[in-house]
């Protein structure tokens, strides 16, 4: 499919597990199915949502072959490109390029600590390199560094990137690269997407084209519907349903912090939302994760009742 700018709601989405930890397949396309009914407007896989940190290469690669074959060209199909070097991210790209993404998300270099420049040149190198237009990722909480805005808007001027995903929950931060998108000429055809659940209509007020909201794959249509609020310029009605999905927000929590991390917590409450709801089969996290207990998944429930999803 010709690859347009991003718009709208672009969810990162979950990967369902057998309980032996392979992907379960049916389920993914059932969750696919899911979200398309939700009326998002591209797909997301292979991100943090997604778990791709854990997926050995052969099973991210069936992902993105399962996705993409399933969606047959209705939608976009973003395929993060992840990894801590520039070599490793080659790697990637061309896997999921190959197996039909119509774009990869990539992060800055991690592991190793780096320099802007460094993150320059690592960009250039997998945009040379790769067939699909490249989405920048800010993701400083794992890659423990942030995207400065004058790097990305130097990329995007070059149309080294074609897009950024930003998972920093810095509203000012991105605000310097939503306004000097508009400001700054040569720059054109350059999606902002905030990756932030908390502050979707903050960030579509200030001039984000879209969101990627792993919440998304609970209720994608109240964010479809968030996203509809705020571009018709109902403010109030927008405020109401972002305030209604922040209470859902409320599962990421659900899990004991003394016995598991915030990871462990959120994805396993996303995977048991959908277990509940009846869209996949079994709520397994990958390893090291751990589970969470019969009463975190009932608080689940009590979070999906309040919102109407029950």
């Amino acid at each position: 499919m010709t690859f347009t700018p991003l718009t709208g709601v672009i969810p990162p989405v979950c990967t369902p597990l057998t309980p032996d930890g392979e992907v379960d397949v049916p389920s993914l396309l059932r969750l696919v199915d899911h979200l398309v009914a939700g009326g998002v407007r591209g797909l997301f896989v292979l991100g943090s949502t997604s778990e791709a940190a854990f997926l050995p290469d052969r099973q991210r690669r069936l992902v993105v072959e399962s996705v993409t074959g399933h969606i047959g060209g209705q939608l976009p199909v973003l395929a993060g490109a992840i990894d801590m070097t520039t070599p490793r991210v080659l790697d990637h790209v061309a896997s999921v390029t190959a197996a039909g993404a119509d774009a990869v998300v990539v992060t800055a270099p991690f592991y190793t600590r780096t320099h802007p420049a460094e993150i320059a040149r690592h960009y250039r190198a997998v945009a040379a390199a790769s067939p699909v237009p490249v989405i920048a990722y800010d993701l400083p909480v794992a890659v423990h560094t942030k995207l400065p805005a004058d790097v990305v808007l130097e990329l995007a001027a070059d149309g080294v990137v074609a897009g950024l995903k930003d998972s920093s929950g810095d509203l000012a931060a991105f605000r310097q690269v939503v306004t000097g998108v508009r400001e700054r000429r040569g720059i054109t055809g350059f999606s902002v997407l905030t990756g932030s659940e908390l502050i979707v209509d903050a960030a579509l007020a200030i001039g984000a084209d879209g969101t990627v909201p792993g919440l998304g794959n609970v209720d994608p249509h109240g964010y479809v519907r968030l996203d509809g609020l705020c571009r018709a310029g109902d403010w109030e009605g927008a405020r109401a349903e972002q305030e209604r999905l922040c209470a859902l927000f409320g599962m990421v929590s659900v899990g004991d912090p003394a016995r598991m991390g915030p990871n462990s917590s959120a994805i396993g409450a996303f995977k048991a939302a959908l277990h509940l709801r009846g869209v996949i089969d079994c709520p397994a996290t990958a390893q090291p994760q751990i589970p969470l207990s019969p009463d975190e998944v009932e608080q689940v429930g009590k979070h999906l009742a309040a919102a109407g999803l029950l």
